[in-house]
């Protein structure tokens, strides 16, 4: 069983930046894929990104501006977000998984979510 704690969240100017975080309690960080994914105000939750064994995978709405990384000793997984848009307004969730296909975790198969923590891009 991991149970996860996303926080970070807040309000911040477009352009600006802001670093999420996500601690996982439980056995066994390391062997879990993690992702974030974000739900807009009246949208669907959709993928962010993810790291499993120290490679990345971004969607093509943050490629270049959202970083994903983890820190196995801390068990805990960050998402570093610049050059942010009010489009990124949204409730973000962390989310860890074992033994997940990309297709899989792009469609939010995972195994264990945070609550969220809420980020809004004023313009």
């Amino acid at each position: 069983q991991v149970q996860l704690a996303d926080s970070g969240g807040g309000l911040v100017q477009s352009g600006g930046s802001l670093r999420l975080s996500c601690a996982a309690s439980g056995r066994g960080f390391s062997h879990y894929v993690m992702a974030w994914f974000r739900q807009a105000p009246g949208k669907e939750r959709e993928f962010v990104g993810h790291i499993a064994g120290g490679s990345t995978v971004y969607a093509d709405s943050v490629r270049g501006r959202f970083t994903i990384s983890r820190d196995d000793a801390k068990n805990t997984v960050y998402l570093q977000m610049n050059s942010l848009k009010p489009e990124d307004t949204a409730v973000y969730y962390c989310a860890a998984g074992l033994l997940k296909t990309v297709a899989a975790i792009k469609r939010g198969d995972m195994d264990y979510w945070g609550k969220g923590t809420l980020v809004t891009v004023s313009s």
